[in-house]
């Protein structure tokens, strides 16, 4: 598809009327396509998929619908291509931070700089909340966690061997894990508060010291166990 502009406004332009063709300069079609994401991140972030139309968005652009529907062949295509960055850029970054050695300031600077990808990027962290709530294992936010915990896995993986603690386990702990900060993070968003620094310094404290802190062993008291049989009553079928 060629991205050429095609912006209505525009069409009163030409060479005999220097001062108007300055100050309303035509947009490259990369510009225009640029535009329509910042507007269409910025929607969806506030109203939602299914509350935002391409004539809010053409509006705002001060464009004609089918200039929307050129650049991203409708609605859909302009959402996709919204989340799709999104993603992109929180694996990557996700993907740097966990690189290098595992010590306790790598993680603390690694909290730091997510926290302050979710303050400077609050219109598009809230599209991939929206797009799938944490812990839905579904949709593009599900499979974004379920992604990163794929990677947070092999260091619990080494963490838990380290420590003579079985190393199968790690599946499940990054789960913990990553849900843990998911969940902190999409709170902290709409809390503001305490300052990002502190939310850092517990999330680590928790999760650094919980993981050090690990029972090898960890188990259920029988009593509660017996209790909870109890309450459900006979197996059906029984």
């Amino acid at each position: 598809m060629t991205n050429r502009p095609a912006e209505r406004n525009d069409e009163g332009v030409n060479d005999d009327d220097p001062p108007l063709r300055s100050a309303r300069r035509r947009m490259t079609g990369k510009e225009r396509r640029e535009q329509l994401l910042d507007i269409g991140r910025q929607l969806f972030a506030e109203r939602g998929f299914e509350g935002t139309s391409i004539e809010e968005i053409a509006a705002k652009a001060g464009v004609s619908k089918p200039v929307v529907y050129e650049h991203f062949g409708g609605k859909e295509g302009l959402y996709a291509v919204v989340v799709d960055r999104e993603v992109d850029r929180l694996l990557t970054m996700a993907t740097t931070l966990l690189d290098g050695g595992d010590t306790m300031p790598k993680f603390q600077a690694a909290a730091v700089k997510l926290l302050k990808y979710i303050e400077d990027n609050a219109d598009g962290f809230r599209i991939l909340v929206r797009d799938s709530p944490p812990g839905s294992g579904t949709g593009t936010y599900g499979t974004l966690l379920s992604d990163i915990a794929g990677q947070v896995e092999y260091i619990v993986g080494d963490f838990l061997t380290a420590r003579g603690q079985d190393p199968k386990l790690a599946p499940m702990y990054a789960q913990m894990l990553v849900g843990m900060v998911a969940f902190t993070g999409q709170w902290w968003l709409d809390a503001h508060k305490p300052q990002l620094e502190d939310v850092a310094a517990h999330l680590i404290n928790l999760a650094w010291n919980g993981l050090s802190q690990l029972d090898p062993a960890p188990r259920i008291p029988a009593e509660i166990i017996a209790q909870q049989r109890e309450e459900d009553g006979p197996a059906p079928g029984r």
